[in-house]
This record gives C-alpha cells, sequence and structure tokens, in this order.
C-alpha cells in the first residue's frame, strides 16, 4: 500500500480513518494487519499482511531488513551530520539507535530546506523525527519507499494497493 498522510497505521479506530478501511471490503482477509507502522504523517511504503510469519520476519531486530525513506528537512544538511547518522546516536532519553545511512540529494537554499534519502535498520518510536531533533533539525516530510528489497512502485498513487505474487512474496522473505 502507498500509504497516505492522516491514516493510522491501525486495524481499526472509532474515530479516525486506517489503513484497513482503505482496502476493497473483498481484501479484508481475517488478521491481516499493517507489518510495523508509519506515523500518521508519514506516507509510502506500508505491507499489509494476514501471514503471522512474514511479519515476524520482516520485524524481528536481529533480521536487519533495511527501511528506506525520503524526506525532506528544515535547514541544510552538512557533511558532519551525515558522519553523526553513520556512526550510531543515543538519544535523549538514552535510546541506542544503529547507525543509519543519511543521503543529501538536493538542498534547496530558497526555502532553506533538503530533500534526503536515510536508511534504518530498526524502526522505533517516531525513530527519523527524533534523531533528527537531536541534531537540531525538523523532518518535515517523510516518505517511505523501500522495505528489505521490496520497493514501492512508482506508479501506485496514495491511497492504492496491490496484491503481491507467492513468488514476490518469497523474494522478500
Amino acid at each position: 500500500m502507498n500509504k497516505p498522510k492522516d491514516v493510522l497505521s491501525a486495524t481499526e479506530d472509532r474515530s479516525q480513518r486506517t489503513v484497513i478501511s482503505l482496502l476493497k471490503n473483498t481484501d479484508r482477509y481475517q488478521g491481516i494487519s499493517p507489518v510495523g507502522c508509519l506515523d500518521k504523517d508519514t506516507t509510502g511504503l506500508l505491507l499489509l499482511t494476514n501471514d503471522g510469519q512474514l511479519n515476524h520476519e520482516l520485524l524481528a531486530p536481529g533480521k536487519h531488513v533495511d527501511k528506506i525513506y525520503r524526506a525532506k528537512i528544515a535547514g541544510p544538511i552538512n557533511e558532519e551530520t551525515v558522519k553523526t547518522f553513520a556512526s550510531g546516536m543515543t538519544l535523549g532519553d538514552d535510546t541506542k539507535l544503529k547507525p543509519a545511512t543519511l543521503k543529501i540529494l538536493s538542498q534547496d537554499e530558497k526555502e532553506d530546506t533538503s530533500q534526503i534519502e536515510i536508511k534504518i535498520q530498526e524502526g522505533k518510536y517516531h525513530q527519523i523525527k527524533r534523531i533528527f531533533a537531536a541534531v537540531g533539525m525538523k523532518a518535515i516530510e517523510l516518505d517511505r519507499i523501500a522495505m528489505g528489497n521490496l520497493r514501492l512502485p512508482p506508479d501506485l498513487k496514495r491511497g492504492e494497493y496491490c496484491t503481491l505474487s507467492p513468488e514476490r512474496i518469497q523474494q522478500i522473505r
């Protein structure tokens, strides 16, 4: 699924739209749920499955599944920030984070923003927003584009989803 903004990565909620509510009734299989979570304001790739084993394989900390995001960041990013992310960080609440790969895609001096790509292997609570805050920056937009070897199809519009073939599911295990 290409999760839109302002939709919860949840199976149900009494007052807000969820990713499950975006599915056709015929696609709401018993036990279907998101693999991991994207914040309400984060967009992009969200895998939904009713296969508990697949869910575990992709989320287990020991599996080290890469998650790649594109983000718009307030302010310029320099090589020092790239090195800080690459060495791993400890946040103010003593949360230890593994190294992250940060790639600067572009910088807009007029808007005072940077477009980046960041690769992490964890998925801790608000992790990307928190690591940018730790270096005095703010993530304005966040869009997950890949998880493991599964990439968001470029033609899949926000709120749309596609079904993976059994062969493709085997490739992402």
